[in-house]
């Protein structure tokens, strides 16, 4: 077993649940820390891009709403834990993807559901190996939105526009 990272997503039917410190509690349970945390209003493209394996699943775009928050909340807080064997602790947490198929203890057991559409409101993600958790990881986060880096980095100039608060 070696240190890992993992993506981990509260999704919007977790925030409006206020299930965030239920979730967090259990996850720092299992040894691992949060390196990285941020909430997101999430874009169609960065739920495509998240998704894009999902992308010929006749639910795709009911699953791109959710995570857009079109159901429930406009946000998701992201978060990316390290620790030893991280992947496989978070899974092992959160339970199956069908909240009928988790253990009635693990996070989506107890919190998820699936609607009268079928839609699975699992309340979590998680990334599902170290390979998925590197992609996803470095889709939702810049690599200073991290406590550590866990990456190798570079830097680049490059000409950008930035958002400042207005003076009133």
């Amino acid at each position: 077993m070696s240190a890992q990272q993992t993506l981990v997503l509260i999704k919007p039917d977790g925030i409006v649940k206020s299930l965030t410190g239920n979730i967090i509690t259990e996850l720092s349970d299992t040894g691992i820390i949060i390196v990285g945390a941020k909430i997101v209003q999430v874009t169609r493209e960065l739920a495509e891009e998240h998704y894009h394996h999902l992308r010929e699943e006749k639910f795709f775009d009911e699953l791109i709403k959710y995570i857009m928050g079109e159901f429930h909340v406009k946000r998701v807080l992201a978060l990316v834990y390290h620790g030893e064997n991280a992947v496989d602790k978070v899974r092992k947490v959160i339970g199956a993807t069908n909240p009928e198929q988790s253990e009635p203890t693990s996070i989506r057991g107890k919190y998820g559901r699936i609607t009268s559409k079928g839609v699975f409101e699992n309340v979590v993600h998680a990334s599902e190996n170290k390979k998925e958790a590197e992609r996803e990881i470095k889709l939702w986060f810049r690599p200073e939105e991290l406590a550590n880096t866990i990456y190798p980095t570079e830097s680049k100039e490059v000409a950008k526009t930035e958002f400042f608060w207005k003076e009133k």
